[in-house]
């Protein structure tokens, strides 16, 4: 899933300081987590000044989700005119960021914002722009008739999007590149049987707190 960076302010950009504390941020993270992500620990291993960290980056909050933009690929979910290459699309895009170098890394921060307010808002913000897009696919689907009104775009994407999650995490170990090789095959039997049922299932309008989230 994307997250987007910030604007830095302070020096102007040097990519080579940058590609230092990012690789730096990530490392102490996958090490030491949301507590013990400091800006001590963070200038140590880049080899850098705190006060250049500090000048370019003022909070930690925005070090971790700019280390991540620059290392995460974003979602390109077009319009393909057809819902189920669009469902399609979005779920082989999930799993290739799990699968990615730093997925597992991008899912302890999504799980560790809950503990921790100042990282939740960031991180929430962040990942709106996505949640927003993928839901659009189903309202566009809705729109053409390829899914019944009030067909719900939250309770879709979210069956997709945890159920690509589980396959990933639920699979054992012994069994993991046989699932790997058999990945996309499973992705269209999901995404098919998502559809299966949202065509055959009644639909209540959205609740009021599905709506705000929308």
């Amino acid at each position: 899933m994307k997250v987007e960076k910030t604007h830095a302010v302070g020096r102007p950009r040097d990519p080579e300081l940058e590609n230092r504390v990012y690789a730096a941020v990530l490392e102490v993270y996958n090490e030491a987590g949301w507590p013990g992500l400091t800006y001590d620990a963070i200038a140590r291993r880049a080899s850098v000044g705190k006060s250049a960290l500090y000048l370019r980056w003022p909070t930690k909050e925005k070090l971790l989700l700019d280390a991540l933009a620059a290392r995460t690929l974003p979602l390109q979910l077009t319009d393909t005119g057809s819902v189920r290459q669009d469902l399609l699309s979005f779920a082989r895009q999930m799993a290739a960021i799990y699968l990615g170098p730093d997925g597992w890394l991008l899912l302890r921060v999504a799980l560790e914002a809950r503990e921790y307010p100042e990282l939740l808002g960031p991180m929430q913000e962040h990942f709106a722009k996505d949640i927003l897009a993928a839901r659009a696919i189903v309202r566009r689907a809705i729109e053409r008739g390829e899914l019944p009104a009030g067909t719900s775009a939250t309770l879709l994407t979210d069956i997709i999007a945890g159920a690509v999650l589980n396959h990933l995490l639920a699979t054992p170990h012994h069994l993991y590149q046989e699932m790997l090789q058999q990945l996309d095959r499973y992705l269209e039997h999901l995404v098919d049987f998502v559809l299966t049922g949202a065509v055959a299932t009644p639909h209540p309008h959205a609740t009021e707190a599905e709506g705000r989230q929308s």
